[in-house]
């Protein structure tokens, strides 16, 4: 049984919440997110915390019960504090820069300069040609920027050129010896 779904969720004065059937809406001044959750979880909301049930006592009920309490809080904190993800470039000549404010401008050793198009709900911020730092309040949506990012050039094995998290600690290989 989960035990995550049994732990309330304590909602922030400033956070509205609606809850119409199976979608939530959650809201913090223009910030807005919306989930529409599986039919075998119960959602009760009642002064200022949130409760989560499955409707039968079930294995998968359960299951789904904790997966929607965890994606529920993510977008509460997300809503009230945000995301963010540091990425990092490493190697001779490698660069970042943004264009436009939602293009981000790769070089990473390739013919060609990499582009990519930024959704709107997320935000970049070049720190130096090296680092950037995308923000928003969604994140499913910032992992899936930062891993699309990631998948442009994967750090190699051999030196650790490529792109990576910030701290993301890249295994190198011993070099072929004679």
């Amino acid at each position: 049984m989960s035990r995550i779904a049994k732990k309330p969720i304590l909602v922030p004065n400033n956070v509205n919440i609606v809850l119409t059937g199976n979608m939530i809406t959650i809201k913090n001044n223009a910030k807005i997110l919306q989930y529409s959750f599986h039919d075998s979880v119960l959602i009760e909301y009642k002064q200022d915390t949130l409760f989560f049930k499955p409707k039968k006592d079930k294995y998968d009920h359960w299951m789904q019960a904790g997966t929607v309490r965890a994606l529920i809080n993510s977008m509460i904190i997300g809503v009230t504090i945000g995301f963010e993800k540091k990425i990092q470039l490493v190697g001779v000549g490698y660069r970042i820069s943004m264009e436009k404010n939602h293009t981000i401008v790769m070089l990473l050793g390739y013919s060609h300069p990499v582009h990519y198009v930024l959704p709107v709900e997320v935000t970049g911020e070049v720190l130096s040609p090296t680092e950037i730092i995308l923000k928003s309040i969604n994140k499913q949506l910032l992992g899936q920027v930062a891993a699309d990012l990631r998948k442009k050039r994967k750090p190699e094995c051999y030196k650790g050129k490529g792109v990576r998290y910030f701290n993301e600690k890249v295994r190198i290989k011993e070099a072929k010896k004679k």
